[in-house]
């Protein structure tokens, strides 16, 4: 095993979780070429650590030694791939301590919160060892008195995924735990900014007996990992989880080959507040979707939308909330919002912040984003916003939340689907009738009623329109790794 020498400022209680190097086929390799890649703390700029820039030769192997272990691990039992996985989980959850501590310096989030990732990154893995013993087929009726239909479920063979930063965790477990249930190998290519929890995960996997092969981790830079990945015929199917850009892009690489694709892509969420919603509530639901990971979430509130006559209550209530919120390094006590991940994601807040002020909005609460405190962007409150501004049409990413007022619920309706995205939406209102309207009308995949924190493993999560194809998690997460076979059999 190829591990060097901890560089980072903390103590892990078990160091072999730092790996600065790749996984492939069991081994921990370098790159061909020798060539690393700085990985740095977002809090602070400080490199805490360096992992191989691989590319084309090594995803080669890395493609070949996922096909060969495909062919052993296809042909396990249920019973023994949720064995497996349930381990891996155990061993997530005995290491959640320094999972989080690792998460926390790549990526910068509060420690409580990258703890809280860990959780539920492991609730992925125990899902998906639980429903590998329920890859169910089915029977038909014949369509002749002779004839018997059975429907089988099989995995669709070697497959890859590329994953973000924001979640550096939870966005590989939802998908290898899904592949690997159904009886799929799987290549993992993490982001360049956050490795090392993608790593640790690996080693844990390793740790927890899962043969050698059927996981694999590789790191560097996108362009020749994805392309080598996209243009290989054994590789069978794709998931990402990204910009919708980059998506599209994918989508159509893969298309040389006919690859099965999932992905989960850009989101505008809209967060709607009506004249009959518990005010605290929507409040507390608002301090949950919009500032979770500071404001670094697909799902995130991007825009809210409040009727007019509760307009000011929302507003007062909401900036009285924001007080609360308390910025700094991930690893001090009582923070909650962090460092953004880079320069770009502030110059983004303030791009949107700058656009929306110079076309009439009013700032309520926080200070002007000028970017002179390193990555990191107080929380923000804008009024007054209006849906020709920047921050309507693109996602913020960044903890700027923003208001729209809206008189009659088919405004509201048209504001919030005025958008080619389509991920999640919110929002709150206590007459049951219009719940149903609202709910059936908003073009999202995820819709979280009187409810700010919607992700959970049993759950379908993804979106519509441009935010993307397929979904993860739940039963249908792993559908996503199925093939159907359809066999009629006569004679009988």
């Amino acid at each position: 095993m190829a591990t060097s020498k901890q560089t980072f400022p903390i103590s892990l209680k078990h160091s072999a979780l730092f790996q600065q190097a790749c996984y492939i086929g069991g081994e921990w390799i370098q790159s061909d070429s020798g060539d690393m890649i700085d990985v740095d703390n977002p809090a602070n700029g400080k490199i805490i650590g360096r992992v191989p820039d691989c590319g084309s030769a090594e995803t080669a192997r890395a493609i070949a030694a996922a096909d060969t272990a495909f062919h052993r691990w296809k042909t396990k039992t249920a019973n023994e791939r949720s064995e497996l996985l349930y381990r891996w989980y155990e061993l997530m959850i005995e290491h959640t301590d320094d999972l989080g501590a690792l998460m926390t310096l790549e990526q910068g989030k509060p420690l409580a919160e990258a703890k809280g990732e860990v959780n539920y990154a492991a609730s992925f893995i125990k899902w998906f060892a639980e429903e590998a013993r329920r890859a169910y087929g089915e029977t038909i009726p014949g369509a002749k008195p002779d004839q018997h239909i059975v429907v089988t479920r099989q995995p669709v063979g070697v497959t890859c995924c590329i994953t973000p930063w924001n979640f550096p965790a939870a966005m590989i477990t939802r998908k290898a735990g899904a592949a690997l249930a159904a009886g799929c190998s799987m290549i993992v290519r993490p982001a360049e900014a956050t490795p090392f929890t993608a790593l640790a995960l690996g080693y844990l996997a390793q740790q927890a007996g899962i043969p050698d092969g059927v996981l694999n981790v590789i790191t560097g830079k996108p362009k020749p990992i994805a392309e080598t990945l996209t243009s290989s015929p054994v590789v069978r199917k794709l998931s990402f989880t990204g910009s919708t850009g980059v998506g599209s892009q994918l989508m159509a690489q893969c298309a040389q080959h006919i690859q099965k694709v999932s992905l989960e892509l850009g989101g505008n969420a809209p967060f709607l507040v009506f004249d009959d919603a518990d005010i605290d509530k929507a409040v507390e639901g608002a301090m949950a979707s919009k500032f979770r990971n500071t404001g670094q979430t697909c799902v995130c509130a991007n825009r809210f939308l409040v009727q007019d006559s509760v307009h000011d209550a929302f507003v007062e209530k909401l900036s009285e909330a924001m007080k609360s919120l308390k910025v700094g390094d991930g690893f001090e006590e009582g923070v909650t919002q962090s460092a953004l991940i880079n320069r770009a994601a502030v110059e983004k807040v303030q791009q949107h912040y700058q656009d929306a002020m110079s076309k009439g909005a009013t700032r309520v609460y926080g200070p002007v984003p000028e970017g002179k405190n390193g990555n990191y962007v107080e929380p923000i409150l804008l009024t007054g916003v209006t849906p020709d501004m920047q921050l309507c049409h693109e996602e913020t990413f960044g903890p700027l939340a923003a208001i729209i007022r809206f008189k009659t619920e088919d405004e509201a309706i048209r504001l919030a689907n005025d958008t080619p995205y389509g991920l999640a939406a919110y929002f709150y209102s206590q007459n049951i009738h219009r719940v149903w309207r609202v709910a059936d009308a908003l073009e999202s995949g995820i819709i979280g009623v009187n409810e700010g924190a919607v992700s959970n493993a049993a759950a379908p999560f993804g979106g519509m329109k441009a935010s993307g194809l397929g979904r993860e998690g739940s039963s249908h997460g792993m559908e996503e790794y199925q093939e159907i076979k359809y066999l009629c059999m006569g004679g009988a």
